[in-house]
């Protein structure tokens, strides 16, 4: 039973800041910040990418995305490339360095997403899963309808 003072919401937020903590704790002597690293996990799947849709997807301002793409960039990870018929447009690829230190990097997760689970039986981290899965698509859905409510009031 949950005590008295908790919240599924604060036990949520616990749980993944300290799982980001513990990640930047591995990650420390490879020298990147979390965002670099969401920046890079982010564009391996999504290679070719311009600039702005890139930080929509991570809910950045663009300027901010740029900094980050210009430090990974001087670190040889990332590279830009112009858009063949829009020459104000870059696009994004990860450089040969940049995928290494990804694979690194998904090590490293694993290592976290391990020890958060650990004492956790197989059976149990699939039901955990699947009901945050649930819980995430429940609140998609209600930030669709809220949008669209709100669209309709404007």
């Amino acid at each position: 039973m949950p005590k008295e003072d908790q919240t599924i919401g604060i036990l949520l937020h616990d749980v993944a800041r300290l799982m980001r903590k513990r990640f930047e704790q591995r990650a420390r002597p490879v020298g990147l910040t979390r965002s670099q690293w969401q920046t890079l996990l982010l564009l391996s799947k999504n290679e070719g990418l311009h600039q702005k849709a890139l930080a929509e997807m991570q809910e950045v301002e663009p300027i901010t995305l740029m900094r980050l793409i210009d430090k990974l960039s001087e670190r040889g990870l990332v590279e830009r490339r112009k858009h063949e018929t829009d020459r104000r447009i870059w696009l994004l690829y990860m450089t040969d360095r940049g995928r290494e230190l990804l694979s690194g990097m998904r090590e490293l997760g694993e290592e976290t997403r391990n020890e958060s689970l650990e004492g956790i039986p197989d059976e149990e981290r699939v039901r955990l899963f699947q009901m945050l899965e649930t819980m995430k698509t429940n609140l998609v859905e209600g930030c669709r309808q809220a949008a669209e409510v709100e669209k309709r009031h404007v």
